[in-house]
């Protein structure tokens, strides 16, 4: 029986701890209104992951990764299409025009990348079911979990903290009013200008976040580092709803007993499917 749940009550980091203590293999399965997640596991290392919000061929990653070039992955687009990616791998290794740990080391870091995101999902459902392996063509790796949930816990943290400075994505955005100040004349990085190319009282945060691929974490980062420099302003259009905030309560001794027993039940329940 796979073990199901929602994030409200189970976060990513508590998951993945789970996974790394009971030592699982199989998949997770993580799904928000915005982006579905797969996450493999082998004896609770990371192995392989991927996401519909992303593209995830190996010639792809590579290409991100600034190990091919737009013109190569075009050719292999056209040429190489069926392959999967172990046998492109190797092709490729064998041409010479990338290492075994290149591509070792381009998979690891995407594979971070999307499990990342997931510490950023406040909502959803997740699945794990046991003993399910990564498609036969694609090339798994073993990633220890201790980084990644600590790493994690430290991007929730941080993720609280901006939802207190921007407790709304549905709010729009509109350049200040500054005079003398010219926005082509600060120095931004490419997915800054992506996010002030939406900047418009029409589009809300969260609109802006789908256009730019961005995380609920990155999009707050990326309009605190604005609002911060005076650049924008929050712009609430008239009549529209203040946004509810929710003063986050200390944990009495009791709750914190209680979460405890509840983890080592699930960890038990793990550990015996």
């Amino acid at each position: 029986m796979a073990l199901k749940g929602n994030l409200r009550d189970f976060t990513t980091a508590q998951l993945l701890n789970l996974i790394n203590l009971a030592h699982k293999t199989g998949q997770l399965v993580i799904e928000n209104p915005d982006e579905s997640v797969w996450v493999y596991f082998r004896e609770g290392k990371l192995a392989y992951a991927k996401s519909d919000g992303k593209e995830n061929g190996l010639a792809t990653i590579l290409y991100e990764s600034k190990h091919l070039s737009g013109a190569q992955l075009r050719v292999i687009k056209e040429k190489a299409s069926q392959m999967g990616d172990k046998e492109l791998g190797l092709l490729l290794i064998n041409a010479n025009y990338i290492s075994q740990q290149e591509v070792l080391k381009s998979l690891i870091t995407h594979f971070i990348n999307i499990v990342d995101r997931l510490f950023t999902f406040a909502e959803g459902f997740f699945e794990f079911n046991n003993d399910v392996l990564p498609p036969a063509d694609k090339i798994a790796v073993r990633v220890s979990l201790e980084n990644i949930i600590i790493d994690g816990t430290r991007q929730m943290r941080e993720l609280e903290q901006l939802q207190d400075e921007i407790p709304s994505l549905d709010i729009a955005l509109k350049f200040a009013e500054r005079p003398g100040t010219n926005i082509r004349n600060v120095n931004l990085s490419a997915e800054e200008w992506g996010v002030v190319s939406y900047i418009n009282p029409k589009n809300s945060i969260r609109q802006i976040a789908r256009a730019t691929n961005l995380s609920d974490l990155e999009i707050r980062r990326i309009v605190y580092s604005l609002l911060q420099a005076g650049l924008v302003e929050l712009y609430r259009p008239e009549g529209a709803p203040t946004p509810f905030t929710q003063r986050r309560q200390p944990l009495n001794k009791s709750t914190v007993v209680e979460q405890k027993s509840l983890i080592n039940r699930i960890i038990s329940r793990i550990r015996s499917l």
